[in-house]
């Protein structure tokens, strides 16, 4: 063989094995887990000052003049009312400026530690960390359609959100498995995020009782001296808005508060329902009710995490059904961001909402507009980023991964403008020069695989390479997507002790009372 024809030889079987050793690392499987969004952009600030002292004064007058419930608790009236509050009957009426003294003592920022280290969150300040959909007793799959939930369904969830890189948390209830008795699902679900996720989790809070095996099995896993001193979990308590604090709620609250574990002060507000329809009217809505919530965590143990929470809907004031991504829910967003900040405290909000039956383009819409509106206006801890469907009727496996997908490019945006030289590119303009192209450029070749975001389930295939490969939709993408996940999924290692203890511990709690389904 030639010196020519050897070489031309070396070249092909060099070409060979890059085009190989590169499809190989692309093939590899990978469990990659982004850092939680560190926010280098801007907020939406949509209320002036003065805006926003009308508010917070109108709040004050509701907390003053109007009250809230504290319903099915006597201890908690007993404790406002040696606060100073005005209780009467289970109304408690707030003076002006003392649940704003109160919830002084609540963090602006806490660390809400993973067993995994390396997946542990700081909430609050300029991160943003995204958490899956929460509560939807149905499930929906492309080949089953929509169906009630399962505990096998809830550990598909858990197994996807371990593995979607983008995701920082492991979240709550991603669905309800109506196949366990309604007293004994939180230990099942609980068990299934410490075993198949080392991402951060949240605890029970159906009653008091499950919030407290919540937390001894929290001990378990990090040892009850890491729990005493350390925020391990985050759990949602929702108000029952108007102006109503269960029992149920605040009982859970208050073990969670008493442990030194955080919790979200959620409104739920659907406007026109459970709120003004008006902007403003909701905003004080919220902040009064965020303001009473807030305050009696602090009341149970100044000092305890907490987040406020805004879920905010508006009505169709034709069929009654709940509706998402509109423009007056952004508005709400922003302005509740707004008035968290002024509070100095975390903020929860937004995710990918729709009222869609189907992951279809609405779903897609509605999902964008909330997802955009939530980063835009400074969330911290965004409940619902995946999964979301039929106004949360239904978690969807298909949409998970779409919505899951589509958080990386929420890291992107957030991480706004590189400014570095590097990223000003003057080298790449000066070997260019007049006429020519950049895709052999040193800069070019230093950057392309980093320089701009890509969707890992999306096609961007010339039409006759989709139209032969089946002329799949997103849904049929988002399906092999889900199939791909699960049959690459690896659980991330347990020690067999802590292990054995869990599921004792479970096994315990379940054999000490009958199954109730209601």
């Amino acid at each position: 063989m030639s010196e020519v024809a050897e070489a031309g030889a070396r070249r092909a079987r060099g070409a060979k094995g890059g085009g190989a050793a590169r499809r190989a690392e692309r093939s590899a499987v990978r469990i990659e887990a982004a850092r939680y969004i560190e926010r280098a952009i801007p907020t939406v600030d949509i209320l002036s000052t003065e805006a926003l002292e009308i508010i917070e004064r109108n709040a004050e007058t509701v907390l003053e003049e109007i009250g809230v419930a504290f319903t099915d608790n006597p201890a908690a009236l007993a404790r406002w009312r040696a606060a100073g509050a005005d209780v009467r009957d289970e109304r408690v009426r707030i003076p002006r400026g003392l649940a704003r003294q109160l919830c002084a003592t609540a963090p602006s920022t806490f660390t809400q530690h993973a067993r995994n280290p390396e997946r542990s969150v700081e909430i609050g300040g300029k991160t943003t960390v995204l958490a899956p959909v929460y509560g939807p007793p149905f499930v929906r799959d492309a080949a089953g359609g929509r169906r009630y939930a399962t505990m096998a369904d809830f550990e598909t969830f858990v197994k996807l959100g371990y593995m979607s890189k983008w995701l920082h948390h492991s979240g709550g209830t991603v669905c309800e498995p109506t196949d366990i008795a309604v007293n004994k699902r939180h230990l099942d679900m609980l068990l299934a995020h410490m075993r198949l996720s080392d991402k951060p989790f949240m605890g029970s809070v159906t009653a008091p009782e499950r919030a407290a095996d919540s937390v001894a099995m929290c001990e378990i896993l990090f040892g009850k001296d890491f729990v005493a001193e350390n925020a391990v979990m985050t759990s949602l308590i929702n108000i029952n808005s108007p102006l109503t604090l269960d029992g149920t709620m605040m009982g859970a609250l208050e073990v969670y508060a008493a442990a030194g574990q955080a919790t979200i002060i959620s409104p739920f507000i659907v406007g026109g329902a459970m709120a003004p329809v008006s902007v403003a009217g909701t905003l004080t809505q919220v902040l009064a009710e965020v303001l009473a919530g807030v305050a009696y965590s602090q009341l149970i143990r100044p000092g305890a995490p907490v987040i406020f929470g805004a879920f905010v809907a508006s009505i169709d004031m034709n069929s009654g059904a709940p509706t998402f991504g509109t423009p007056e829910a952004s508005k709400i967003l922003w302005g509740a961001g707004q008035l968290a900040r002024r509070m100095n405290l975390p903020f929860r909000s937004g995710g990918g909402l729709c009222g869609s039956k189907l992951p279809d383009a609405q779903a897609a819409y509605e999902s964008a507009n909330t997802l955009n509106a939530a980063l835009m206006g400074g969330v911290n801890f965004m409940l619902h980023a995946c999964g979301w469907l039929e106004g949360g009727l239904v978690s969807s496996f298909e949409k998970f991964v779409m919505d899951a997908d589509q958080l990386g490019a929420l890291h992107s945006l957030a991480a706004g403008i590189d400014m570095s030289e590097n990223g000003q590119a003057m080298d790449a303009m000066r070997e260019v020069g007049p006429g020519g192209h950049y895709l052999g450029c040193a800069h070019t070749q230093a950057n392309f695989k980093s320089a701009f975001w890509r969707s890992d389930l999306f096609d961007y295939k010339p039409f006759e390479t989709w139209a032969e490969e089946g002329a799949r939709d997103t849904e049929a993408l988002a399906s092999a997507r889900v199939a791909r996940l699960l049959g690459d999924y690896q659980a991330p290692p347990l020690d067999e002790g802590v292990a054995e203890a869990l599921r004792d511990f479970v096994a315990r709690r379940k054999a000490a009372e009958p199954d109730a389904f209601v």
